[in-house]
């Protein structure tokens, strides 16, 4: 039976694991320890019995679902990267169809190539009835904020759904991560690499030249809601002939929009909704790598305004992904 909540919950950066896509998974879960790794892939795997049960224990009504990383921007060839990306997006939708009103989708994209994402996107969003896209990172050192992803931006602008940029390693390690690999991944270099990307956009004038497209960022917007002034501040300072028509701040809460997934702490949160706006602001778990339990409790306990809890759990999502 599912739990009575007070609000409704969405949850949107939910893994799961298309059949034949953990030869991609390896660079980072083979650092698990075997009892987790078994739990996970087990998780991962399921799209149905597990993942629903925990669902309704803790009162989550709809979830858009996700290939865990990096998926296709770990595939070299492009056009296996497209026949994969086909593939998963076909096997998610077929599993969606099974409990329409409890999952939706989020796309797998072949960044290699501009316009076979836009196109993928396009059929992912048309005829699979897809949300958006969920892209993990950068594919091998290329980042998406250069003109010749243009035609790919215009089609998210077209479309009007979201592009979830989630992290992945970075394509060099800093030679400051050397010999200390328990900060190069989720505990913080992650977070280094993907908020870097999202001032890429910021910075390369994506949402100047696509003043709707919009980009969420998972884990607290990874980091970006503690610094609005200081990129103001310096940019200000340091333009380096850059142009952009608002100021650096202005674009968080519009164009970036993040969620709460994997910190599960009041000041944090406190911060982004000051720093960014209520709006802007949405609930997430990251199932399996979190715990839906711990991220429910913060969500139901942390001392906020009712109307702003509200919007986080599932307000600001039914507007954003029309639901």
């Amino acid at each position: 039976m599912m739990k009575t909540n007070k609000y409704r919950k969405i949850t949107f950066e939910e893994h799961f694991m298309t059949p034949g896509f953990e030869e991609y998974s390896k660079v980072f879960i083979k650092h698990l320890k075997p009892e987790m790794l078994a739990k996970l892939s087990a998780q991962l795997n399921d799209i149905d019995e597990i993942r629903i049960a925990e669902m309704d224990k803790h009162g989550i009504d709809y979830s858009i679902l996700s290939q865990t990383g990096p998926g296709v921007q770990g595939e070299q060839d492009l056009s296996r990267a497209l026949s994969q990306a086909q593939r998963s997006n076909d096997y998610l939708a077929e599993k969606i169809h099974n409990h329409p009103t409890r999952f939706g989708g989020f796309a797998s994209l072949p960044m290699h190539d501009p316009k076979l994402a836009a196109q993928e996107l396009t059929r992912a969003v048309k005829e699979l009835g897809f949300k958006g896209a969920l892209v993990n990172g950068h594919t091998h050192g290329t980042y998406y904020d250069g003109v010749q992803y243009d035609e790919f931006w215009a089609c998210v602008q077209e479309l009007d759904v979201p592009f979830y940029l989630h992290p992945a390693d970075a394509f060099v390690f800093p030679q400051v991560f050397d010999n200390h690999p328990e900060i190069r991944g989720a505990a913080w270099g992650w977070g280094v690499e993907t908020a870097s990307h999202a001032l890429r956009l910021l910075f390369g004038g994506v949402f100047d030249r696509f003043p709707s497209a919009k980009v969420i960022l998972g884990h607290m917007g990874e980091g970006l809601p503690f610094i609005p002034w200081r990129l103001d501040n310096r940019f200000s300072a340091y333009p380096f002939g850059v142009h952009l028509e608002r100021s650096p701040s202005e674009y968080l809460g519009s164009n970036i929009l993040i969620t709460t997934s994997g910190v599960c702490a009041a000041a944090p949160l406190k911060c982004a909704l000051a720093e960014m706006g209520a709006e802007a602001v949405m609930f997430s778990v990251d199932y399996p790598y979190e715990d839906t339990e711990t991220a429910v409790n913060f969500i139901d306990s942390v001392d906020i305004e009712e109307d702003v809890r509200s919007m986080i759990c599932h307000g600001n999502a039914e507007l954003l992904f029309k639901l």
